[in-house]
């Protein structure tokens, strides 16, 4: 788990010519409205099952559909002889 002290102590190791970029992304983060859940967390066995369930029915619905139309590689073609580089 990251805590607010180890990234205290990552950002005594940042080189100065950073700390302005920073600064502009910790005060970006600022203004990110607080979620109902927390990204970090955990999905809950429900969720994570009816992702499952939606993700196989996405494959199910799309499996096969270029079969009448195969993705093929064309010719490479030739290529001009350009000066070697030293």
């Amino acid at each position: 788990m990251i805590t607010r002290e180890t990234i205290k102590s990552e950002i005594d190791k940042i080189q100065d010519q950073y700390l302005v970029t920073l600064y502009r992304i910790i005060k970006a983060l600022e203004d990110i409205p607080v979620s109902k859940q927390d990204a970090t967390e955990t999905k809950s066995d429900e969720n994570f099952h009816t992702d499952k369930n939606e993700w196989s029915s996405f494959i199910e619905s799309t499996y096969g559909c270029l079969s009448d139309d195969p993705i093929e590689r064309g010719e490479q073609g030739e290529f001009e002889n350009r000066e070697a580089i030293h």
